[in-house]
């Protein structure tokens, strides 16, 4: 009979409401559906602490800790200790304590690990399964981050993706089974560390056909009946930002010079101030945080994915596609995406092919209809949640009951 199952992370998984917190809300109610599941978790605020799910009375149990060490702190220590700040930050002596307890007192047969961080706090002494999803090959980003800057900042993202790099493989050695979002990102851990194949697996990211295939979903009442272009994501992440600042500054003047009313909406929860600072140039509108980003998709005459930095799946190429949008994207935001250029999306091999590619869809709609209907077809038979994660209760030891029924 399966033991229980230790489920750490770095976020509260739920709501899913951003690309860390999907993967790791439908990896655990997965793993919910199997066997006992314990979860330990932090919260970037009490508010997200507080926030309730209809799921959680089914947990054994459940620590969520706030994460309120400042960032100074974490790199003084980081310094002092040589370790990576991203493992700096996320130190807790409430997360040690609480796997310990968990352990001592229950018969737990897996410790599943969501991102990289929280590898920390598996016990040097744990003799069960662990199995790791990294996700993103996390050094590889600050290593391309210093490659892009200058200064100091270089210098520390340099130093990150070294010791992260040393980390992730000392992680990955000990780990059962190392998970990734895309099999290409699998295939440069793989490159990185020396594992063999199958300790080192692609399992990708789903979609929720259900929620995006409502056909009751009304689009975004919107002023001004010019063409809209949309990005969406959380904006205060340094590649989103950099990715509308790019797009807003170097492809919007191209675009508006053949389709003068065209408007670039960027919709995302907390905009940094150099996002909110594009809002009334080039077309540019900041939205922010909405309650539906259905309604923004179905508005949109094309959806983009400028992206000039990023690792694994981009969950918002993959939420447009499976409403039928036309997408455009820059090569590394297809990226681990299954899909053809020119039958399901359209990849863009540079800055200003991007300004061409939105203009060709926006001088054909039928053209524009025709890409993201095949973009639909493609997402609900490849991207189903339940077909992407068919094998993770096998990698984690569990004999589903129909497996157990089987064997009997």
């Amino acid at each position: 009979m399966m033991g229980d199952i230790l489920f750490l992370a770095h976020r509260v998984p739920w709501p899913p409401n951003r690309g860390d917190k999907i993967r790791s809300h439908h990896f655990l109610q997965r793993l919910m559906d199997c066997a006992p599941v314990h979860v330990a978790c932090f919260a970037d605020d009490e508010a997200e602490k507080q926030i309730g799910w209809a799921r959680k009375a089914e947990l054994l149990s459940c620590e969520i800790v706030v994460r309120s060490k400042p960032k100074w702190r974490a790199g003084v220590e980081a310094l002092v200790a040589g370790q990576p700040v991203s493992l700096a930050s996320f130190e807790s002596s409430r997360i040690r304590d609480y796997v310990a307890d968990v352990i001592a007192k229950r018969t737990v047969d897996c410790i599943f690990v969501f991102s990289g961080q929280m590898a920390q706090f598996i016990p040097a002494d744990f003799t069960g399964r662990v199995v790791m999803d990294f996700a993103d090959v996390d050094s590889a980003k600050f290593e391309s981050y210093a490659g892009k800057g200058a200064g100091p900042m270089a210098w520390i993202n340099r130093r990150e993706g070294r010791l992260l790099r040393e980390f992730e493989s000392e992680v990955a050695k000990r780990a059962d089974h190392s998970l990734f979002v895309s099999e290409a990102e699998a295939t440069l851990f793989r490159q990185r560390s020396g594992l063999s194949g199958d300790r080192v697996k692609a399992v990708g990211n789903g979609i929720d056909l259900e929620f995006y295939g409502s056909t009751e979903v009304q689009g975004a009442d919107i002023e001004n009946s010019g063409p809209l272009i949309l990005f969406t994501g959380q904006m205060d992440y340094q590649p989103n930002i950099q990715a509308v600042q790019s797009f807003s500054n170097r492809v919007m003047p191209d675009i508006l010079s053949r389709f003068p009313e065209a408007r670039f909406a960027i919709v995302g929860r907390a905009p940094a101030a150099k996002v909110l600072q594009l809002a009334g140039k080039n077309g540019t509108v900041v939205i922010g945080a909405v309650d539906d980003i259905r309604c923004w998709i179905k508005a949109a005459d094309v959806v983009v994915a400028p992206l000039r930095i990023a690792r694994g799946i981009q969950n918002k190429v993959l939420e447009a596609m499976a409403m039928a949008r036309p997408v455009v994207a820059s090569a590394c935001a297809a990226e681990g995406i299954q899909a053809i250029s020119g039958d399901h999306f359209l990849v863009a091999d540079s800055v200003d092919r991007e300004a061409s590619l939105v203009c060709d869809l926006l001088a054909d709609l039928r053209k524009a209809k025709r890409l993201g209907a095949q973009a639909q077809m493609l997402i609900h038979s490849q991207y189903s949640w339940e077909k992407q994660l068919a094998g993770l209760p096998a990698l984690c030891g569990i004999a589903e009951p129909h497996m157990a029924e089987a064997a009997e």
